[in-house]
């Protein structure tokens, strides 16, 4: 593609975004700017799905555009770009075999593509020049522009007469650009340089030939070195590091098969519920053992990070570390568990599901260690698979609209669980047809909740909740209300639909 071609098809997708985007709030804009951008890959024939990744991102990205649209929240949002940007790498460099890889491609293809794109407007000709040799021409004019102004100073400073006449030609000059200005919108100008800093990294492709080759020579196999020289001395070490590892994972075993042993008494079966224990338990507890399994899979792959993998008389280190991944496999659980049992007294809430998705991809984490312990795995393929684990995670939550179900969840189990108002009216307006109660329901379900946690701290009452959501069904109206057809979305629409009916 010639650099005019590209400077032409980013001017044009730039004004595209700026009509799409301009005092508009993000909605179905979004969408319709994503897929004239999938639509100019297949017509262009860049895009071409010929590896699992470039199908797999591709419907990603498919995918998260659309949920934007149906969930419309921050997440889904974040989710979405995070995808674009993977989906770009893949776009530069199809044959990539990580999804980090092709992120951090993306990344820096995004700084080089702005430079690209002004040095390839600079670089355009006009009747015969470069445009930038007219611009470069001006230069002669600077220093003495400086100088002009340095004497404007000098002669005000020294004639009150001629202060006077610089001070009227200035308010005349300030005075013309405000009249001038005075209706002009700037935001428009904000608009139009986001559009093409966006554009720039969606259209114009610059490869990365450093982290391309690390790419082609990763392998998911580890590779024994064989050192020719000091050969005693490396199995001495070799030998020391295996000891060291034993007598490690023993050690650790037994701790964590204690901890394992109190968490199935006091969590699993004999679990009993007391306020603050429970919020220590859950709060603290959990992130140091999460913080604990982390180290442990750190543990894991320091000692099988090299030529230990290859020495033949490792099968001790290798059953200690099958035990120690199980051993946090059922930690892991117990955290689950922990979070569970949280959740059942204290519904549900944004880190509480944050933690259930973490747990599910830890347990996965913990699988690919133990295969890469079982069939000498490098650590590329751990990053390789555990990343696209993510990948997939984050694309379908993306699809779901959580304060939705956390509204429909909490209120549905208020009469087990603790249902904090205050909490309950943060809640973004898609959630307002499940937030929306009858004061005569909200005071039945105060006078439960007094009676199943008679706490000493003070929350919001019924009434003063009712007040506040009735509120926000009103500037909810006004604003949906108020909406273009491209700030249309799907799940503020039913939350319209269910409220008002109309």
């Amino acid at each position: 593609m010639s650099k005019k071609r590209d400077i032409l098809i980013v001017i044009f997708s730039t004004i595209i975004f700026a009509f799409l985007f301009h005092r508009e709030d993000l909605g179905l804009n979004l969408f319709i700017f994503e897929t004239i951008f999938f639509a100019w890959l297949l017509y262009s024939k860049r895009l071409q799905f010929k590896t699992k990744n470039q199908i797999t991102v591709a419907l990603a990205f498919i995918t998260t555009s659309i949920a934007t649209v149906v969930t419309h929240s921050v997440f889904s949002y974040f989710i979405n770009y995070l995808v674009m940007v993977v989906f770009v790498g893949l776009l530069i460099y199809p044959q990539v075999k990580s999804l980090l890889n092709a992120f951090r491609i993306s990344i820096i293809s995004f700084f080089k593509s702005q430079i690209f794109f002004f040095e390839s407007l600079l670089s355009t000709k006009v009747k015969g020049k470069n445009f930038g040799s007219y611009i470069w021409k001006f230069r002669m004019f600077f220093i003495p522009l400086i100088i002009i102004i340095i004497f404007i100073a000098i002669y005000s400073g020294s004639n009150p007469v001629f202060n006077d006449l610089v001070s009227s030609f200035l308010s005349f000059i300030s005075e013309s650009l405000l009249a001038i200005f005075k209706n002009f919108d700037f935001l428009v100008v904000f608009t139009l340089i986001v559009g093409l800093v966006i554009s720039n990294f969606m259209y114009i492709i610059i490869s990365n030939k450093y982290i391309e080759n690390e790419d082609l020579k990763a392998t998911d196999s580890l590779v024994r070195v064989k050192k020719s020289i000091k050969r005693i001395f490396s199995i001495t070490a070799l030998k020391n590091e295996y000891k060291a590892g034993v007598f490690l994972l023993i050690v650790l075993n037994v701790l964590l098969l204690i901890v394992n042993c109190i968490d199935l008494n006091i969590v699993w079966f004999n679990f009993q519920w007391d306020g603050y224990f429970l919020k220590q338990f859950v709060h603290e507890g959990t992130y140091l053992l999460i913080l604990s399994i982390l180290i442990s899979i750190a543990l894991v792959l320091y000692f099988f990070r090299g030529n230990l993998n290859f020495y033949q008389n490792n099968k001790l280190l290798r059953v200690l570390s099958y035990v120690w991944i199980i051993q946090n496999a059922i930690l892991t659980l117990s955290v689950f568990v922990r979070n569970y049992r949280y959740i059942d007294y204290f519904a549900l809430a944004y880190k509480r599901i944050g933690v259930i998705l973490f747990l599910l991809l830890v347990l996965y984490g913990l699988y690919t260690v133990f295969v890469k312990v079982k069939d000498k795995k490098s650590v590329f393929y751990l990053f390789r698979v555990n990343a696209y684990a993510l990948f997939i995670v984050l694309v379908f939550s993306s699809f779901i609209n959580w304060d939705g179900l956390i509204a429909k969840y909490n209120f549905n189990n208020a009469n087990k669980s603790f249902l904090h108002l205050n909490y309950m009216a943060t809640l973004s307006d898609k959630a307002l047809p499940h937030l929306d109660k009858p004061i005569e329901e909200l005071d039945e379900i105060y006078k439960i909740q007094q009676e199943k946690f008679p706490f000493e701290e003070e929350f919001m009452r019924p009434f003063e909740y009712r007040q506040i959501i009735n509120n926000r069904k009103k500037e909810f109206k006004t604003e949906w209300e108020s909406k273009s057809f491209l700030e249309w979305n799907y799940a503020e629409y039913v939350a319209y639909k269910a409220l008002f009916g109309y």
